[in-house]
């Protein structure tokens, strides 16, 4: 009978492995988001557009553990709930101190303003008390110096330099809107909020050295105090993103995702990690590119393709489509733009009247948009379609003679880049797995709990839930407490059956 014991023994471990939470090699932990602009704002579409035009201006210019918990604030509403914008406050140096800073995944570093900065804000227009970082005040602060890696990445929008008279890398951004900034590298400790286990209690405080950037110059549209915040969070693929300084040291795995709210006050979950539904579909990211670029392949209108050249979405120096939760909008090349517009406009011809203001295509509607207006759908390689329900291409804006008001959000560009933008993303989990270079999503109500998963290196999953409450948090089960009284148990076990006279 001692050929047994392997099997008594396997079975005897699977009972451990299904009877318990999978261990967790990340732990977790979470920041709260917040609106750039307060919600009481309201602002036209003209703003809008000239806003995502000078962001756009910015990120597309190229020179050069844990589940990691954030909640959102705010919604894609233009109208009436500002900007559109996103903060998080993280915290950073010894003694730790919080800035707030803009959410951007169309650009790698998180860089904040220091206290030397000779021209930025002191003030800013949207209700927060801007903060500076002082080097010489954080007893972790460093300087990076010449020999350090950092100097000779190739990160979005900056060029990096050196000064080997003081020995520190130091880097610039120069923005196609005339705009830039400018600074040194640090490398300090950030700050979270790690959670292993099912109760608050597992909760505990931990921190990670980064690198990130400290800005001692500005010029312009940054300058300006109206939208002002600390610094900005780059999300982007880069070496020298947060995303990817963690993962290459195994804190957080090599993946992030959203679930952005789109109705009531907004809100939503941003988690360092993975989003788990089983409805997600994934199509590839466009490889060697800065920008996380998909390969759009055709629109359909009510389950009906577009007359669409595909080559108009190919990626190149100038076209392409790029997935940005930092633009408010969404951005369509003309050769898409027409047709799309021309299909709405011909399923709702009877129902609702169409006309032009300030450029956007609008209609009159007196009834329910989700009636009448057609379902729209974004086909991308791999087989993934995003749908769209009415309200994540439409925009209300406001009321006339007694009908409501609604404009295609899609905006119109004569060449370049489809952009992809919290209008559309909106009501969706998104998936930004760097690991397998790809994207995925899937349709959600995001004012409910998810599923939160990290891959170790042995390929284990570790399931999580993220609930959205005043700040949102990501539960992950943990075996470590009861794994020693499961091995006690069974080596026990295999003793006595070794021991046993009918052996």
């Amino acid at each position: 009978m001692r050929c047994y014991i392997p099997t008594l023994l396997l079975f005897s471990l699977i009972c451990c492995l299904v009877s318990l939470p999978v261990s967790a090699a990340y732990g977790s932990g979470y920041l709260a988001l917040q609106r750039a602009v307060p919600l009481s704002h309201r602002v036209e579409m003209d703003t809008i557009r000239a806003r995502d035009r000078l962001r756009h201006a910015r990120f597309l210019r190229d020179v050069g553990g844990g589940v990691v918990d954030f909640t959102v604030q705010g919604s894609s509403d233009p109208f009436t709930r500002g900007y559109g914008l996103y903060t998080t406050k993280v915290k950073m140096g010894n003694p730790p101190k919080e800035f707030n800073v803009q959410i951007d995944t169309g650009s790698d570093i998180l860089w904040v303003n220091c206290n030397t900065c000779s021209n930025c804000p002191k003030s800013s227009g949207i209700g927060i008390e801007l903060n500076f970082f002082d080097t010489v005040a954080s007893s972790t602060a460093a300087l990076v110096p010449c020999s350090n890696p950092v100097c000779t990445y190739g990160v979005q929008g900056a060029a990096a330099q050196c000064s080997p008279q003081v020995n520190q890398c130091s880097y610039t951004f120069q923005y196609e809107d005339g705009s830039g900034t400018s600074g040194v590298y640090v490398s300090d400790a950030l700050y979270f909020d790690m959670i292993l286990g099912q109760s608050t209690s597992d909760n505990v405080n931990s921190s990670a050295t980064i690198i990130f950037g400290c800005s001692t110059s500005q010029s312009g549209d940054l300058t300006k105090t109206d939208k002002a915040v600390d610094g900005i969070f780059g999300f982007g693929p880069g070496d020298l993103s947060v995303v990817s300084q963690l993962s290459s040291r195994g804190i957080t795995p090599k993946v992030f995702s959203h679930c952005l709210k789109g109705d009531g006050n907004g809100g939503g979950i941003l988690v360092l990690g993975e989003i788990l539904e089983p409805s997600i579909v994934y199509s590839p990211l466009v490889p060697s590119q800065p920008h996380y670029n998909l390969n759009l392949l055709s629109i359909a209108v009510n389950g009906q393709l577009l007359s669409i050249n595909p080559d108009v979405f190919t990626t190149s120096d100038n076209r392409g489509t790029i997935v940005d939760c930092g633009t408010t909008l969404a951005y369509l090349v003309q050769e898409a733009y027409d047709p799309l517009v021309n299909a709405v406009n011909t399923a709702v011809s009877r129902f609702a009247t169409p006309f032009i203001s300030k450029g956007s295509q609008c209609y009159l509607v007196l009834t329910s948009i989700n009636a009448y207006f057609p379902p729209v759908s974004l086909n991308f390689a791999g087989g993934a379609s995003m749908d769209l329900k009415p309200s994540q291409y439409l925009l209300h804006n406001g009321f006339q003679d007694g009908a409501a008001i609604w404009c295609i959000g899609f905006q119109k560009v004569q060449e370049g880049v489809t952009i992809l933008g919290d209008l559309v993303l909106k009501d969706k989990i998104v998936v930004y797995d760097l690991a397998r270079q790809q994207i995925g999503w899937t349709n959600y109500d995001c004012s409910m709990s998810v599923n939160v998963s990290v891959t170790t290196t042995k390929d284990e999953y570790i399931n999580a839930r993220a609930r959205q409450t005043s700040v949102s948090s990501s539960k992950i089960g943990t075996l470590s407490k009861l794994l020693p009284v499961s091995i006690m148990a069974l080596s026990i076990h295999i003793i006595i059956f070794m021991k046993s006279p009918h052996l």
